[in-house]
């Protein structure tokens, strides 16, 4: 191959666009995962909830700050709801009999899904345990937390009361 069709081909590959890695950050659209309740099996698309604010924990039963965080979570989902939050609970326990274990001791009052697949903490680039990630009306993720410790109810329910207060923008 010759010099120039060789620095041709370096610049070609240099001036092309590769795809990144898709991770979870502030600023960026919510990946749209393909979930599965844990008790019926019935799908769900995180797309489906735009329009609303979405509040997406990833918990396992393993882990303790998870069992703090999920009463917090069916106390914000009782007094948000009805003002339009949607709670999505992803479990990703190995065995879904450990995660139905968790539920019987820590029961949840909202939508409590499995990534079976795993893809969903991929693409969201699940780092710990719990992670929440709050996503505004237009699909947006707007906060993310991880863990879940003293104080952490605090934020979340202010972040959350501020999203479900802006009006989303038309298209």
């Amino acid at each position: 191959m010759n010099l120039r069709i060789l620095i041709r081909l370096c610049t070609l590959l240099a001036l092309t666009q590769i795809p990144a890695v898709f991770a979870a950050e502030i600023g960026s659209k919510v990946p749209d995962c393909e979930l599965s309740s844990i008790n019926d099996k019935q799908r769900y698309t995180l797309q489906q909830f735009h329009g609303k604010v979405v509040y997406v924990d990833f918990w396992a039963s393993w882990c303790p700050p998870c069992a703090k965080s999920f009463p917090f979570m069916n106390e914000l989902h009782r007094d948000l709801k009805d003002s339009g939050l949607q709670m999505i609970a992803v479990n990703l326990d190995q065995a879904p009999e450990d995660a139905k274990t968790f539920l019987a001791k820590y029961p949840a009052n909202f939508t409590v899904v499995a990534d079976e697949s795993e893809q969903c903490a991929r693409d969201f680039d699940v780092k710990a345990m719990p992670s929440a990630y709050l996503v505004d009306r237009n699909g947006v993720i707007r906060h993310i937390h991880l863990g879940f410790r003293e104080g952490a109810a605090e934020e979340l329910r202010l972040v959350a009361g501020q999203l479900l207060a802006e009006k989303p923008e038309l298209k």
